[in-house]
């Protein structure tokens, strides 16, 4: 009998068994979305793996294909133009209708540096959401949801993923919260009836804030995770809201942004003028949807309402730098916040 080491069957495992011990990963490495334990000595227990030179390279890498979007965009206006003002919203006399619609010119381009996912309804209501996994055991998350309608997956949902995010709902037409949202959890969620406006109107039924005059309330001064769907408002809303941080240079107060867009009796300028202005402020679309429930079923055949996901690409928040050590201040001390 040949010896068992002649056997060519018995080579191969022998330099696959070396292979693994060399090449397997070590327990100590990790992965661009480890969720890390509390044993960890610093602010690295609460946001994934990714070192500061490779996030800063996926952030400037993201930047780069979106300003190729922006030059292509001129080209589009050009072409179905030429200017803003000759560009119709859904241009009704194309054949075949519609050549384009106004979301053509708008695509979400932005790459999110981390996972994207979707919490929420497989429907109307959820939304997409980058790097929730920055935010899991984040010790001082915040999230604002404007718009609650009584439904609350969306909310559930981030709960359910994260160990810390206090949630602060608004909406005047409704009481509450959704049923989404278990009893368990209740002492992680605020809910008030007012709404959220340009400008403040405490006086009025219902009372109306901006979301700065919110933030202060509630003794935050940074927003990870802010939901909107106020039904058009959010053009006056969001015009007041980022035009002190476009003329200041300073970074808007809140990581990312998703929000549902009312496209209603605008023109394309126009709307040019409102998109363009998110982006001078460091809004980058990285997701969108249309909503489907109202294209269908509200106005069949219109498609002038949309979802989309923004990261916030100025300053320093959680979803595009790596946090400071645990010694030095965290961005919010008022985790609760008073009561407004």
């Amino acid at each position: 009998m040949a010896a068992p080491w002649r056997n060519p069957r018995t080579v191969l495992l022998f330099v696959g068994l070396l292979c693994l011990y060399f090449f397997w990963p070590s327990s100590s490495s990790s992965t661009p979305f480890t969720k890390f334990t509390s044993s960890s000595t610093d602010s690295a227990s609460y946001y994934s793996s990714l070192d500061d030179d490779e996030l800063a390279s996926r952030v400037t890498r993201s930047e780069k294909i979106y300003n190729k979007l922006l030059e292509d965009r001129k080209e589009l206006i050009k072409k179905h133009g030429p200017t803003p003002n000759d560009v119709a919203l859904f241009p009704p006399d194309k054949d075949p209708w519609p050549a384009y619609t106004v979301w053509d010119f708008f695509p979400a381009a932005y790459n999110c540096p981390h996972e994207i996912t979707r919490l929420g309804a497989l429907g109307d209501g959820g939304k997409w959401v980058c790097g929730i996994s920055r935010v899991e055991e984040k010790p001082d998350c915040i999230v604002y949801s404007f718009g609650i309608n009584y439904e609350s997956s969306f909310e559930a949902e981030i709960l359910a993923h994260t160990d810390h995010c206090q949630i602060w709902g608004y909406d005047f037409s409704v009481r509450s919260f959704g049923p989404e949202i278990p009893l368990l959890q209740k002492s992680r969620t605020h809910f008030f009836q007012y709404g959220l406006a340009g400008s403040d109107k405490p006086d009025e039924n219902p009372k109306m804030y901006t979301l700065e005059t919110l933030m202060k309330m509630n003794g935050h001064t940074h927003i990870d995770i802010l939901k909107i769907d106020i039904e058009r408002w959010e053009f006056e809303t969001l015009t007041a809201l980022v035009k002190p941080y476009i003329a200041s240079g300073k970074p808007l107060p809140f990581g990312q942004l998703q929000l549902e867009i009312h496209l209603w009796n605008l023109s394309f300028a126009e709307y040019l003028a409102w998109w363009e202005s998110l982006e001078a402020a460091g809004l980058r679309p990285f997701w969108t949807e249309p909503n489907l429930v109202y294209q269908n079923y509200n106005r069949p055949g219109t498609s002038d309402l949309a979802e989309y996901s923004f990261l916030n690409t100025k300053g320093d928040n959680i979803f595009i730098t790596n946090p400071k050590r645990r010694s030095e201040p965290e961005r919010n001390r008022n985790v609760h916040g008073p009561t407004p």
